[in-house]
């Protein structure tokens, strides 16, 4: 990136000073105080970072990822997981997507900050014997349709266009279930492969349990590591699992009038849906009357039926780019921030002083004497809010905003916090971790891919690395979690298989536990069935999340 000028951007400056410059930059890392958050009905975006998440951890989002298929590129992948800090071994009931909840994708193409597309899974329980079992499954599961898996899952996939017509892509289709263990299931990658499904028009879907992506680590909220950056190098996600939600489909579906030659940019972010449930009371008038906007308009359109009012569809949870409701918005406003549409983004001013002052690198400079930049901060409005060009602020650079398309309506532009990919930029054979920071233009913040190292990218981010193009000597080693807990793979769904071990077995120099069970096996030779006694242990897993702030790998939900 080439260093760059401190100015106000020239694109709409009353939006870009008002918009809610979800830079998960901003406060990297100031959101300790979402430990120890009550529990209620809905939850929020990115690993339990506000109040509400702790108690319906099934609609919490934890990352989103949006990158060029490495080897498909004709096509993109968008990814999106669920359910932070699964405990491998949380039986026996373990870890379903919730069946009264809608899981959507959402595309903008035109930079207005509505979704001019509209993905949506929405999962049914099956369950073989409800009356005489407790088991996930009776004994060893081969395949899907095994009569030994007790409980399964399906799912619709439906896609909705920026008018509000709906299609269903495909019905009952099967999701990969918890990996139970070595002994239940002796070839977890054959049931994984059987989850993946085929769209209409060459795309593919998958839906099931994965080994969380996202690394960090989190021991940063003990006063920044008292002032010892020695003391950082443990990955504290290592071993948990997340519930993946992926889609593989052409560039033309998602590009604006499906042209991605002349319209490459699009901006990409997660929701979870609840029928019934309210997240705006109590959160302040302001963003309390735009969150009841928001629910009103959950689909980006006008209310319809099944959107708002007390026994509509609400938006509980969202999620672009990684570490923005943790560590940006105040704790009293988090809850409403997940009912908003980012086309509403631009009203929220109750964050708008900590975007342009943040924190952090005022704390950062107390602690460690590295000068905190000069505010106020346009180069993070403009890398997360309105995308990077030349026309957008100060970082002279075209790379990732829809104002490069060529058939944005630039009069309806708003500057909205979206993960924003340019599909028109080629994978590389040897990604940076750094992405865009180490020159290598097809990682984050130009989309977001699994390796991606979000964490030390926004910490450079935020002490100004984009402005003068060079990465802050004092923080060059970050957090030292440089690579996920597992790779991923290098064909869809790109995730890593969920890992068996206990979380408190595991470690870098045995990632499968004191019981070797990464990856799956019979674990006492042969081939006769075994049945699965597992430890009743899934609620406890959660509460290790604490402030997962500096997040998102969210483990937004990031």
């Amino acid at each position: 990136m080439q260093a760059l000028r401190l100015s106000r951007p020239r694109l709409r400056p009353r939006h870009a000073e008002r918009a809610l410059a979800s830079v998960g930059a901003l406060a990297l890392l100031t959101a300790a105080a979402v430990t120890g958050l009550a529990p209620g009905v809905s939850s929020a975006s990115s690993h339990r970072e506000a109040p509400l998440s702790s108690g319906d951890p099934r609609a919490d989002n934890t990352d989103v990822y949006a990158f060029t298929s490495p080897d498909r590129p004709d096509t993109v992948t968008l990814v999106a997981n669920w359910i932070p800090f699964e405990e491998p071994n949380g039986g026996p009931n373990f870890y379903p997507f919730a069946n009264d909840a809608r899981y959507n994708i959402k595309i903008d193409a035109d930079g207005n900050g509505k979704p001019d597309t509209t993905y949506t899974w929405k999962f049914t329980d099956h369950t073989r014997d409800s009356a005489n079992q407790f088991l996930y499954n009776t004994g060893v599961v081969k395949s899907l349709d095994d009569p030994t898996l007790n409980f399964r899952q399906t799912y619709t996939l439906t896609v909705t266009d920026a008018h509000g017509r709906t299609k269903a892509l495909v019905k009952d289709a099967p999701a990969a279930p918890s990996n139970v263990g070595r002994a239940s299931m002796p070839d977890y990658a054959s049931l994984r492969k059987q989850a993946l499904v085929s769209l209409p028009g060459g795309g593919r879907t998958f839906a099931g349990q994965a080994s969380d992506p996202f690394f960090l680590d989190l021991r940063i909220f003990d006063l920044l590591y008292g002032g010892n950056l020695k003391e950082t190098g443990h990955n504290t996600l290592a071993g948990y699992n997340v519930n993946t939600i992926a889609l593989q489909v052409p560039k033309k579906a998602l590009a604006l009038k499906g042209d991605p030659r002349r319209n490459p940019v699009i901006g990409v972010w997660s929701t979870t849906d609840r029928q019934g449930a309210d997240v705006s009371g109590g959160q302040g008038k302001g963003l309390e009357a735009a969150a009841g906007s928001a629910n009103g308009a959950a689909g980006g359109g006008p209310r319809t039926p099944d959107q708002g009012g007390p026994a509509g569809w609400h938006q509980v949870s969202r999620l672009g780019n990684p570490l923005v409701n943790e560590v940006v918005v105040p704790l009293k406003y988090k809850d409403a921030f997940n009912a908003l549409p980012p086309e509403l983004d631009h009203t929220v001013t109750p964050v708008v002083n900590a975007v342009k002052d943040p924190i952090v690198p005022k704390l950062i400079q107390k602690i460690y004497g590295i000068p905190a930049p000069a505010t106020p901060r346009n180069d993070l409005v403009e890398i997360f809010l309105t995308g990077i060009c030349k026309a957008c602020g100060p970082i002279k650079a075209d790379l990732n905003s829809q104002l490069l398309n060529a058939d944005t309506d630039k009069r309806a532009f708003l500057a909205s916090e979206e993960l924003r990919l340019n599909m028109s930029v080629k994978p590389t054979a040897h990604p940076n971790r750094l992405g865009v920071l180490a020159q290598d233009l097809g990682g984050f913040p130009n989309g977001r891919r699994l390796n991606d190292d979000v964490v030390d990218i926004e910490l450079q981010a935020l002490e100004g690395a984009a402005q003068t193009g060079k990465i802050v000597p004092g923080l060059a080693t970050g957090d030292r979690v440089d690579t996920p807990y597992r790779q991923p793979g290098s064909t869809f769904p790109y995730v890593a298989l969920p890992n068996t071990a206990a979380v408190n077995q595991a470690d870098s120099l045995h990632p499968g536990g004191g019981v070797n069970a990464g990856f799956g096996g019979n674990a006492f030779g042969g081939g006769s069935p075994v049945v699965a006694y597992t430890a009743i242990g899934g609620g406890a897993l959660l509460a290790c999340a604490g402030g997962l702030a500096l997040r998102r790998r969210r483990h937004g939900r990031a």
